[in-house]
C-alpha cells in the first residue's frame, strides 16, 4: 500500500515548520550576543565593524641591559622636558658609564647641544628598538621624533653585565 499525500504533507510541514524555529533560534541568538556585547560596551568601545586597538603596554626587567636604555631615555626625557636639570643628571650618573659621561660632555661643549638626545630641544615621542645582542653588548636603536616625520635615530649600546650605556651615536 503506498503513502498518503496526506500524511506526506503533514510530515513536509512538520519539517518545514522545524527548520524555521531552528531559523528563529538562531536569529534571536544573534540579536541578544549582539545587544549584550554592545550593553557592556560603554564609551570608547569600539564601534560595529572596527576592530579593538591594543591596549598600550610597556615592560621589562632590571636584569636586562635593553630594558635599562629603555627606561633610561623615557625618564631622561621627561626629565628634561619638566626642565628637571638635577634629576637629568641623576639619571645620567645611575645609566651612563663614566667614560661616556666625559664624552658627552665634550660633545655638548663643542655642539651646544644635549647630547644624549643630540639636540637642543625635547622630542615630542620617543621609540627604543632592539637590534642585538653579542660579545657581551646590546645595541638598540632610539628614534626620537620631534614633529610630524622629522625624526633623529640613534645608535645606543649598553653593556650586558653592568646594564650601563656605554655609547650613543647618531
Amino acid at each position: 500500500m503506498s503513502k498518503s499525500p496526506v500524511k506526506a504533507q503533514a510530515r513536509r510541514t512538520a519539517s518545514l515548520a522545524l527548520a524555521a524555529t531552528a531559523a528563529t533560534a538562531a536569529l534571536t541568538l544573534a540579536l541578544v550576543t549582539s545587544a549584550s556585547a554592545t550593553a557592556g560596551a560603554g564609551a570608547g568601545a569600539p564601534q560595529e565593524g572596527r576592530a579593538a586597538a591594543a591596549a598600550p603596554s610597556v615592560s621589562g626587567s632590571p636584569e636586562g641591559a635593553f630594558s635599562r636604555i629603555t627606561v633610561f631615555y623615557g625618564a631622561y626625557i621627561d626629565a628634561v622636558y619638566d626642565g628637571d636639570g638635577t634629576r637629568a643628571k641623576q639619571l645620567r650618573a645611575a645609566y651612563l658609564s663614566a667614560p661616556l659621561q666625559r664624552e658627552l660632555a665634550k660633545w655638548e661643549e663643542t655642539n651646544h647641544a644635549d647630547g644624549v638626545l643630540r639636540a637642543q630641544n625635547v622630542p615630542l615621542e620617543w621609540k627604543v628598538a632592539y637590534v642585538d645582542s653579542g660579545m657581551g653588548r646590546t645595541n638598540a636603536t632610539v628614534t626620537l621624533t620631534w614633529s610630524g616625520t622629522d625624526t633623529t635615530r640613534l645608535h645606543v649600546q649598553a653593556d650586558l653585565k653592568t646594564r650601563k650605556i656605554l655609547s650613543i651615536t647618531g
